[in-house]
């Protein structure tokens, strides 16, 4: 907040959130996928039903997450002005071209998936990829993918530990093109997101 305050000019700082947000998203889609294959590659005996009742609570707290967003958004109404060009606002036409988008991007390419971050894409390959692994692969085979999952999780520790200069240069880009006001609507919309996450965590 200092330095886009005392030094707006000095642009090079936002390069440090640029890096992070860049290096997040760059191995979030990775870890996933081998993080997926690994795991059910290794599991043991057993493993539908507890995937089943994982999958049945996965489900049912992302709606409840979801309602209360909802609810929370109108209760408490924030507004922030977004740069997004208007096609990528236009909300689907009905329910039928929700499943159609859902299916489509369930069954694309899974390097194009890990690529573009199509998590949905990312984690039916890897759901697919573990289970025909672990009936047909090696137990070495498995030990590989398991090193290579702790590998990738290993760099996401190193990226995360570079969060704090990632903020900075976050924040400072904030600061340096809008001023401090902007911490009032992103402060109201902050204290929302972390109410409904409390409530939903509670």
């Amino acid at each position: 907040i200092a330095l886009g305050l005392l030094l707006p000019k000095a642009t090079f700082i936002a390069v440090f959130g640029d890096v992070f947000t860049g290096a997040l998203k760059g191995i979030a889609p990775v870890l996933v996928f081998f993080l997926v294959i690994a795991s059910l590659a290794k599991a043991g005996e057993g493993i539908g039903a507890r995937f089943r009742t994982v999958v049945i609570f996965y489900m049912a707290s992302t709606f409840l997450a979801a309602a209360v967003a909802v609810v929370a958004s109108y209760i408490f109404k924030v507004t922030i002005a977004l740069n997004i060009p208007p096609e990528a606002g236009n909300p689907p036409e009905g329910l039928g071209e929700v499943f159609r988008t859902l299916l489509n991007n369930m069954v694309v390419n899974p390097v194009t998936a890990i690529m573009n971050g199509n998590y949905v894409g990312i984690l039916t390959w890897s759901v697919i990829i573990g289970l025909a692994i672990r009936h047909v692969a090696s137990d070495k085979t498995k030990d590989f993918l398991t090193d290579i999952s702790n590998a990738v999780s290993k760099v996401v520790g190193w990226v995360i530990q570079i969060a704090p200069f990632g903020i900075m240069g976050l924040v400072f880009s904030s600061v340096s093109e809008y001023g401090i006001e902007i911490f009032a609507d992103y402060g109201k919309l902050l204290l929302v997101l972390v109410g409904c996450m409390l409530l939903v965590a509670l």
